[in-house]
């Protein structure tokens, strides 16, 4: 089969010819439909971050996508041959405290599809049974790999509920986009977006931001004009979905006292933050975000989708023959950010 490698360590990655692989009793073999590129992911094509020290080579990449399910393992329930399913990237074990405490995105055992594991940037990805989400019909088919990344901005919005609050959004990648969609179908009084991008900006306006405000130009005061009535000396729920550490140093200013500040942005290394001032004495609440909750998060998910409520496909903005990954790669690397979500069409 054809699979994006990265087979060394050290900057990009290959096209490779490697074997379908064999699956175990509690596996599926998924014909892989389409893949999309996380933040992550670049981390790993850049050999940057977390990936020097994580990644082992080689290692087929991607952990969001979807596709059909080509062979069942003999332990597999639920599954059969032509299902359209979505992957859940975390890899639990199960039996963790996490885990039986309904905490399986946490899992003290956790290995990550694409990560730790050989992923779906492929024409064939195998999976454990207990990752795949079956579909009902093959509403969502062009937007299945975007579940997996999509889930990530529904808990981070509504880890605790957003009706009638003013939102701020850190970052308008794909994840801010997606939130920024979340929040406004859930009932927020105002969502505020905060990008540095004039592309990305644009978006945000398309997924239901009421503005957007530049970075550059004294983001606290253009906030506080446009949460207007809102702002009662902070906004109500902060969701920092960059990492940047300004974005993160703005965030914790502008949350009113006992706000929410929700952390799901990576930052590239330490950060520097005035704890008693930012969190402490103005008695917020921080929630850290990795994953989605399963299969929670997941039922939520569909819901907001198979009911028009919320429509990601504006967020995709480039689809690439699995064959051109490296025209993805450079679309996502591009200085000018003119991009949202860069998928990969596998099945052609």
């Amino acid at each position: 089969m054809l699979a994006i490698s990265k087979t060394e360590p050290g900057i990009g990655a290959r096209l490779v010819r490697a074997e379908t692989p064999e699956i175990a009793k509690d596996e599926v073999l998924i014909k892989v439909h389409r893949a999309s590129i996380c933040g992550s992911d670049m981390s790993l094509y850049n050999w940057t971050s977390w990936a020097p020290s994580r990644i082992k080579t080689p290692l087929v990449f991607g952990h969001e996508f979807c596709g059909r399910v080509e062979e069942v393992g003999s332990a597999t329930k639920g599954l059969k041959r032509g299902d359209f399913v979505s992957v859940e990237s975390h890899k639990f074990c199960g039996d963790c405290i996490p885990c039986r405490g309904g905490q399986r995105h946490v899992c003290q055992n956790l290995k990550i599809i694409g990560i730790d594991t050989q992923g779906g940037f492929a024409q064939y990805a195998r999976v454990p049974a207990r990752c795949a989400w079956k579909h009902k019909d093959a509403k969502l088919v062009d937007i299945g790999s975007l579940m997996e990344p999509l889930g990530n901005a529904i808990y981070a919005t509504l880890c605790e509920p957003v009706k009638g609050q003013s939102v701020v959004v850190m970052g308008c990648g794909p994840q801010g986009l997606f939130a920024i969609a979340v929040a406004r179908a859930s009932g927020a009084d105002s969502v505020i977006a905060v990008e540095g991008s004039t592309f990305r900006r644009k978006l945000a306006l398309k997924m239901g931001a009421d503005a957007v405000v530049d970075p550059s130009n004294n983001p606290a005061a253009a906030i506080k004009k446009a949460a207007g009535k809102r702002w009662a000396d902070g906004v109500d729920v902060v969701l920092e979905m960059s990492g940047a550490p300004p974005a993160v140093e703005l965030g914790l200013e502008i949350v009113r006292n006992g706000g929410r500040f929700t952390a799901f942005g990576i930052p590239p290394g330490a950060l520097s933050i005035q704890w008693s001032r930012d969190i402490v004495f103005k008695g917020i609440r921080v929630y850290g975000v990795a994953g989605r909750e399963i299969w929670s998060t997941w039922e939520t998910m569909d819901a907001l989708l198979r009911s028009g409520k919320i429509d990601v496909r504006p967020v995709i903005t480039h689809v690439y023959p699995l064959k051109d990954f490296q025209r993805g790669f450079d679309t996502m690397l591009a200085t000018d950010k003119k991009s949202g979500k860069v998928v990969f069409e596998v099945d052609q």
